[in-house]
């Protein structure tokens, strides 16, 4: 089979940490042998006189076509109107990339047309499906239906494009519901679990692992602290001001934060505001090696997000051994299915503060932990995957 999979969240050399969940799912699937895949990373472009204040310069510069995470990418331009961008967007795409998708179909053809995410990709994927005549699947990821599937132009957008897909798929259960109560076709949804790296992401011991990477760090982390880790991008909905104002709550506990993102000097601040500048640590964005390494570190996971599908997060944390406090959004009651994961907590600190409170009490052994995270891989995810393609390529 060979699949045209437009994505607007994927690594590219500019931005090689974005959306590395869709790369590892491609590369998963490319292993098979039995799906081709070819992405197309639609990049946002800013007109002037917006260019310099909007676009990466790095992203500019960008190659037209890349061949890394083992399939053929794409990075046609589309043009950004800020503002008004959101409503025209999915418009914008589809008419940068069906130029692009018409040639690669006219060499080789393809069986299908998918889109990763949404909103924008879902209904932009939707006009280039039905131009190339091919049937069309969508993915939901969490944000494009929370989000988007509140603002009607969007809404409309995504309802007619789930109509016309021949197939649609879910990171939850949860979240098919919540695509079920937009407006979607149940019958159509399929459950799609994210996929796990159990080479790179397993328990490594806890105490060794901590005490050298402080000493490479030269962070000021006791060996008898709690230690907490938050992982996400460093922007409103993760939370992550929320597990700082609980670790007011919790002497002596340290907090790290992996990722980067708008809000970091802000969080930053929080600490120092709150005098707990010497126990929350920002460690930016981390290398997938080394985010193994801090997960098995940490004694919990601490995630307080507004919004969820199923967040890869957990399920790494889980796999080293880390038990997760975090918020219920999302598929969070499908991870946290019994205290071994676990807690579920409200968006608060002191509520925070209380289920980290538990779950050091637990005690539960970084195997009992990571035993949640045995169903999830990558084999699985792409094996899934590619029978929904072969489903609707027939359909």
């Amino acid at each position: 089979m060979r699949v045209l999979s437009i994505s607007t969240l994927f690594p590219s050399p500019a931005r090689p940490g974005f959306g590395l969940f869709v790369a590892r799912q491609s590369q998963a699937l490319a292993k098979r042998g039995d799906v081709e895949m070819v992405v197309v990373h639609p990049i946002a472009v800013a007109p002037q006189p917006f260019d310099r204040l909007i676009n990466d310069p790095a992203e500019r510069n960008l190659p037209p076509q890349t061949h890394d995470w083992g399939v053929e990418v794409h990075y046609p331009r589309y043009t950004w109107l800020p503002r008004i961008g959101p409503r025209w967007n999915p418009g914008l795409i589809a008419r940068a990339v069906l130029p692009l998708a018409q040639r690669l179909h006219a060499e080789r053809p393809f069986d299908l047309v998918d889109a990763q995410f949404f909103y924008p990709d879902g209904p932009a994927a939707a006009r280039i499906a039905e131009t190339l005549g091919l049937p069309l699947s969508i993915k939901a990821r969490g944000s494009d239906i929370h989000l988007w599937g509140g603002r009607g132009f969007a809404r409309k957008a995504m309802l007619a494009a789930a109509g016309q897909a021949a197939g649609l798929l879910s990171v939850s259960a949860a979240l098919k519901a919540d695509m079920a109560a937009l407006g979607m076709a149940a019958d159509k949804i399929a459950v799609h679990y994210t996929g796990l790296d159990h080479a790179r992401f397993h328990p490594l011991p806890r105490a060794e692992t901590r005490a050298s990477l402080v000493a490479s760090t030269g962070l000021a982390i006791p060996a008898d602290a709690p230690l907490l880790i938050g992982v996400g991008n460093l922007i409103s909905l993760k939370g992550h001001d929320i597990a700082i104002a609980a670790l007011a709550h919790l002497p002596r506990a340290h907090l790290a934060i992996a990722g980067g993102g708008p809000l970091h000097d802000a969080l930053v601040r929080q600490a120092a505001d709150l005098g707990l500048a010497d126990r929350v640590h920002v460690l930016g964005s981390l290398k997938p090696d080394a985010m193994a390494r801090w997960l098995s570190a940490a004694d919990v996971f601490v995630l307080p997000s507004e919004r969820e599908g199923l967040a890869n997060a957990w399920i790494e944390a889980l796999a080293c051994g880390t038990p997760l406090v975090i918020s219920d959004v999302g598929g969070a009651r499908e991870v946290v299915a019994d205290t071994s994961a676990g807690r579920l907590a409200a968006r608060d600190a002191q509520s925070i503060a209380a289920a980290v409170r538990e779950v050091l009490a637990d005690g539960k052994s970084q195997a009992e932990v990571a035993a949640n995270a045995a169903r999830f891989s990558w084999d699985a995810n792409a094996a899934q995957l590619a029978a929904h393609y072969r489903r609707i390529a027939r359909a």
